[in-house]
């Protein structure tokens, strides 16, 4: 899995994924066009989730990957990314939709000037024209987009059990009911993927309408592939070094174990730094593009980071 989408092939550049993908292999080869390594079991779940369709529930630990999923799929297919991404205290109108109160007063402002602020037309106060969509709301209007929108729903764990509840109710039909209009129904339904970091547990209903996929750590073959297709210009050498010390040091007790994109990120630096094999001065000096707390960075720096090193050119 990566962490990385921004160097990917252009949308424009490749053929993209049919609404109905005809196969599995269809899809790991197109993520594969775009430099996006993946397994036959995720290709499955995403194959799946296009052809029932069924919303795609990612979870894992922060730092696999789950989030690039969606913005894969978005590039592969040619559909819009719409990204809801859930914090604590997150509520339904920022959601969903809310009405923009400023423009209201405006409009009422305006009809007081005209004299018309009797006449009925206060009425046009909840039309469509005052509706702020947020981002589930626009997920189910499409207009003339080629191909259906990817909604992700990001780190949905943050957010209350209320948005559960919500989110449940909506995939049910793919629709939204805005009492001031009426229904709004999807023409197509979106792809949709949610994602956690599983600091909670979803309710049991919205799993069951998802399709399920666990995401590990990648092996150290699955990761050095990542590595040799998303850092240009690497050595095979050092990649294997950066991707067997990673390896090493996911094993060590951190407050924060370092993901692909760390990985990534330090694979990035120490080729910008024109590093051909990494030495203790080396890895001491970029040790903030892997481990990002101050606590962690006191454990491994010393003589557990020369261990990790020699485990490193050993494999």
């Amino acid at each position: 899995m990566n962490a990385r989408n921004s160097d990917a092939a252009s949308p424009e550049a490749v053929t993209h994924l049919p609404p109905l993908p005809d196969s599995i292999e269809q899809v790991s080869g197109r993520l594969a066009d775009l430099r996006y390594v993946t397994d036959r079991a995720l290709a499955t779940a995403i194959f799946l989730a296009m052809r029932l369709p069924k919303p795609l529930l990612l979870e894992g630990e922060a730092g696999v990957g789950k989030t690039e999923v969606a913005k894969v799929l978005a590039t592969a297919t040619g559909g819009r990314l719409i990204r809801l991404q859930c914090y604590e205290g997150l509520d339904i109108n920022q959601a969903v939709y809310e009405w923009n109160y400023s423009r209201q007063m405006l409009h009422i402002r305006l009809l007081e000037a005209q004299g018309s602020a009797r006449d009925g037309r206060l009425e046009d106060l909840f039309s469509p024209e005052f509706l702020v969509r947020r981002p589930l709301l626009q997920a189910l209007e499409t207009g003339d987009d080629a191909s259906p929108p990817v909604l992700l729903v990001d780190e949905i764990d943050r957010a209350d059990d209320e948005l559960d509840a919500f989110l449940l109710e909506m995939l049910a039909d793919y629709q939204v009911t805005v009492p001031e209009i009426g229904t709004i129904r999807a023409d197509r339904p979106p792809h949709v993927v949610i994602t956690s970091n599983r600091t909670r547990e979803l309710h049991d209903a919205l799993k069951r309408r998802c399709l399920y996929h666990w995401i590990e750590y990648p092996t150290f073959e699955k990761e050095l592939r990542i590595v040799a297709a998303r850092v240009p210009n690497i050595a095979d050498t050092l990649a294997r070094q950066i991707t067997a010390f990673v390896q090493a040091l996911r094993q060590e007790e951190l407050y924060k174990v370092p993901g692909i994109a760390e990985t990534l990120d330090w694979a990035g630096a120490l080729v910008e730094l024109g590093v051909r094999s990494v030495g203790y001065d080396d890895a001491d000096a970029t040790l903030g593009a892997l481990v990002k707390h101050q606590e962690d960075m006191a454990h491994v720096r010393g003589q557990r980071l020369k261990n990790l090193l020699d485990t490193a050119a050993e494999s």
